[in-house]
C-alpha cells in the first residue's frame, strides 16, 4: 500500500507504477492527452490494480460510445478480480460500485457512489473530478456546484488539487448564474493549476455569457499554453473562441478556426461532432455559406444513429445530419430516439423522452422547412433542455433554432419570449445575434401582414 500525490493509499506494488497512477490522475484532471498512455501502461504492469480498472471503466463511459461499454464490462471484471485478489477498501469498492451502477444504466447512483468516496476522504480529488463529469453528463449545475462546496474547505492551498478543485468551482458558479464570482475564481485556479483546461474554458464561458466578446477573445489568445497540452477538450476551447468571434460577425475568423482547429482532426468523437455541428448550424443562422462541411460530419454521423448512450451526443449527429440533407439517416435516428424513449428503461432513455423526442423532431422539422411545427417541438424541448447535459453555451443552440422557428413562422411574440429569456440568463445583455433578430420582429411589426401566435 503507498500513497498517491493526494495521500491517498492505493495497491500498486511499484514505485513506477505510483508514478504511473499520479500522472493518470492529473491528467484526467487536466484534460492531458497522455493520461490513456499512462493508464494503460499501469494496466499493463499491474492489471489486479482494481482502483486502476474501475477508473479506466469510468473514463470509456464518459466517451458516451455504445461500443466502449463491452471495455467498460470488461474493466468492470478485472476490478472484481482485483478486488477479490487483494480485499479492497471500502473507498475501491465505491469506485467499483460507481462503474458497476452506470452500466446498469443509472449514472446518477453512480455519482452517489463517488460522493460516498468524498464523504469519507474529500481531498481525493480524482472522485471529485469524476463526480462533477457525470453530473456534467446529466446536466446538474447546481449538483456540481454543491459537491465542490463543500469539499474546498478540505483542500489547503497546497493540495496539489487545489487549482482544479477551483476550476471546478469556477464552472459550477458560471452555470448557475453567478458569473463575477466564476471569472475571479478561474483566474486563480490557472493560476495554481497553469495547465487547468476546465478552469481557463470557465472563464470564457463568462466572456461569452455576459457579451463580452472582445475581452474574451484576447484573454483565450494570451491562454493559448494552457491548453496546448490537451486531448480532444483543446478542440473544445477553440470553439469557444470560434463563438467569440461569430458573436462580432467575424465569420472569416470563425471558418478558420473551423478548418485548422476545431475539425483540424476528422475524429468521431462525439464532442468534437458537437463542436462543429452546433457551429455550422449557428453559422447557417447567420446566412453564412459553409460549403462541404456538413458532409463530412453527416459521413461520421450516420454510423451513430444507433448508439443511444447520450441524448446530447444523438442531437448533434442529427444536427449534422439534417444540416446535410441526409433524410434517411435522419429520420433512422429520430426513430430510434422515440424507440428508447418509449422503452424508458433506464436514465439515457428518460433523457431521450424529455427533451429528446421533442428536440429531435424539430431538429427535423426545421430542416425541412416545416418552421411552425419545428417551432412547437423545440419550445416543448427548450423547458427540460439542461437534461440533455452540456453548458448553458452548448445548448445555445437549440435555443436559436426555436427563436428562429418562431421568426421564419411568424409568431414574433413567441420569438420575443425566448430572446427575453435568453437575455435573462446571459446576465442582461443582448448579444449580435439576438440584436439582429429584435430588430427583425421590429420591422417585422411594422409590416401589414404581421403576425403574433397567440400563447398557449
Amino acid at each position: 500500500m503507498r500513497d498517491d500525490l493526494f495521500g491517498q493509499p492505493t495497491k500498486v506494488t511499484t514505485p513506477e507504477a505510483l508514478d504511473d497512477w499520479n500522472a493518470v490522475q492529473l491528467g484526467f484532471l487536466a484534460h492531458a492527452s497522455a493520461t490513456a498512455d499512462h493508464l494503460a501502461t499501469l494496466l499493463q504492469a499491474e492489471p489486479q490494480f482494481a482502483l486502476g480498472q474501475a477508473a479506466r471503466g469510468l473514463f470509456c463511459l464518459l466517451l458516451g460510445r455504445r461500443e466502449l461499454y463491452a471495455t467498460a464490462q470488461e474493466a468492470l471484471v478485472a476490478a472484481l478480480a482485483g478486488a477479490r485478489e487483494q480485499s479492497v477498501t471500502p473507498r475501491e469498492t465505491h469506485y467499483i460500485a460507481a462503474l458497476e451502477k452506470w452500466l446498469a444504466g443509472a449514472p446518477s447512483a453512480a455519482v452517489a457512489e463517488l460522493e460516498a468516496v468524498l464523504d469519507a476522504a474529500p481531498t481525493d480529488a480524482l472522485a471529485m473530478k469524476l463526480s462533477q463529469a457525470i453530473r456534467f453528463l446529466l446536466g446538474d449545475a447546481g449538483g456540481m456546484r454543491g459537491s465542490v462546496e463543500r469539499l474546498l474547505p478540505a483542500y489547503s492551498a497546497d493540495h496539489p488539487a487545489r487549482g482544479y478543485l477551483l476550476g471546478c468551482h469556477a464552472f459550477a458558479l458560471e452555470e448557475t448564474g453567478e458569473y463575477v464570482r466564476a471569472e475571479t475564481t478561474g483566474r486563480q485556479a490557472l493560476w495554481m493549476a497553469p495547465n487547468d483546461a476546465w478552469g481557463l474554458h470557465a472563464v470564457a464561458h463568462v466572456y461569452d455569457m455576459t457579451g463580452r466578446s472582445r475581452q474574451g477573445i484576447e484573454w483565450l489568445t494570451r491562454q493559448e499554453p494552457a491548453w496546448r497540452h490537451c486531448n480532444n477538450f483543446g478542440y473544445h476551447v477553440w470553439w469557444h473562441k470560434a463563438l467569440l468571434h461569430l458573436d462580432l460577425g467575424q465569420t472569416d475568423d470563425v471558418l478558420a478556426l473551423y478548418d485548422t482547429r476545431i475539425r483540424s482532426d476528422h475524429t468521431d468523437d462525439y464532442r468534437d461532432i458537437s463542436n462543429a455541428a452546433s457551429l455550422l448550424m449557428r453559422l447557417e443562422l447567420e446566412g453564412i455559406e459553409v460549403g462541404e462541411r456538413w458532409e463530412e460530419l453527416a459521413d461520421l454521423s450516420a454510423r451513430r444513429t444507433q448508439d443511444g448512450c447520450l441524448i446530447f451526443a444523438d442531437l448533434h449527429y442529427l444536427m449534422a445530419l439534417t444540416g446535410a440533407g441526409r433524410t434517411d439517416s435522419a429520420e433512422a435516428l429520430l426513430a430510434r430516439i422515440n424507440r428508447d424513449a418509449d422503452a424508458g428503461l433506464d436514465e439515457a432513455g428518460l433523457r431521450m423522452a424529455r427533451p429528446g423526442s421533442d428536440a429531435a423532431a424539430g431538429l427535423v422539422a426545421f430542416g425541412e422547412g416545416r418552421n411552425g411545427e419545428a417551432f412547437h417541438h423545440l419550445a416543448r424541448a427548450d423547458a427540460a433542455m439542461q437534461k440533455a447535459g452540456g453548458s448553458h453555451a452548448q445548448r445555445d443552440v437549440f435555443r436559436r433554432l426555436t427563436i428562429d422557428a418562431a421568426l421564419r413562422a411568424g409568431y414574433f411574440d413567441h420569438a420575443e419570449r425566448f430572446l427575453n429569456e435568453r437575455k435573462n440568463l446571459r446576465a442582461g445583455s443582448d448579444d449580435g445575434f439576438a440584436s439582429c433578430r429584435r430588430a427583425l420582429i421590429a420591422a417585422a411589426r411594422g409590416m401589414p401582414d404581421a403576425r403574433s401566435m397567440p400563447a398557449e
